[in-house]
């Protein structure tokens, strides 16, 4: 495949074309905060955090889903790119029902590292106080709504991995929420597999096991990368003799 080369932050790389800015930057181990990415799901520039700037235009790129071209000059951390990811975090914050003190991923949790990450000690916003729903008639886990940030990795690991597509997204604006099926109880879902990837792979507390308590839910989000990986080296097939 073709190489392009490009700056990132005074820097000079090179990569095949088809690689985006996110992957190139964390390959070089550049910092670039992000939310809705999860390596081994598609990208969807959804949180908008992985924003960059791009010498020659005025807007602001998401990482994830822009590819370099030759020559293009990228700049990850400037001062208006730390005002633009402050206030996004502060908007999720205002936007739900967050109390980091008696949620079950206190001290595990990607937004809560975010806010820390960008200085956040105060929401300049007014809370919205949305009036979300908690679902735990699932036997083994629960979906608490207004932890969720709706960066769809549930939605993704779910139908891209686990191949079932028991969520969805329905609603719009400070109503739009994760649902299960045809909007039914989690627990009463005849797609569900119970395989738990979608709360492994879910960034705050929206979605836990039960049973666990407050600060034990450590969620290991790497083993989407390692399914998809060994699919698609067929690490876990027999190969027939015929193939052989």
């Amino acid at each position: 495949m073709p190489v392009v080369t490009f700056s990132i932050d005074g820097e000079q790389y090179s990569a095949t074309e088809g690689e985006n800015i996110l992957e190139i930057a964390r390959d070089h181990k550049i910092h670039i905060p992000t939310l809705c990415f999860l390596d081994g799901l598609s990208t969807l520039g959804a949180c908008r955090l992985c924003l960059v700037e791009i010498e020659g235009t005025p807007k602001l790129f998401p990482a994830c889903t822009t590819k370099p071209t030759e020559g293009m000059v990228i700049r990850t951390n400037t001062d208006r790119l730390k005002k633009y990811r402050k206030m996004i975090v502060e908007m999720l914050a205002s936007e739900g029902n967050h109390q980091c003190a008696v949620c079950i991923v206190n001290g595990h949790c990607e937004l809560q590292d975010l806010a820390y990450e960008v200085g956040l000690d105060h929401v300049r916003f007014p809370y919205l106080y949305p009036d979300k729903s908690l679902d735990a008639t699932h036997k083994d886990f629960v979906m608490d709504r207004n932890r969720c940030v709706l960066c769809t990795r549930c939605v993704r690991v779910c139908h891209e991995v686990e191949a079932a597509h028991v969520w969805d997204i329905a609603g719009r604006g400070i109503n739009c929420e994760i649902i299960a099926d045809m909007n039914q109880p989690w627990g009463t879902s005849p797609s569900c597999t119970s395989c738990g990837k979608c709360v492994r792979v879910c960034p705050t507390g929206a979605l836990f096991e039960k049973g666990a308590a407050v600060g034990e839910m450590h969620k290991e989000r790497g083993f989407v990368k390692f399914i998809v990986n060994a699919r698609k080296k067929r690490e876990w097939v027999r190969v027939a003799p015929e193939d052989e």
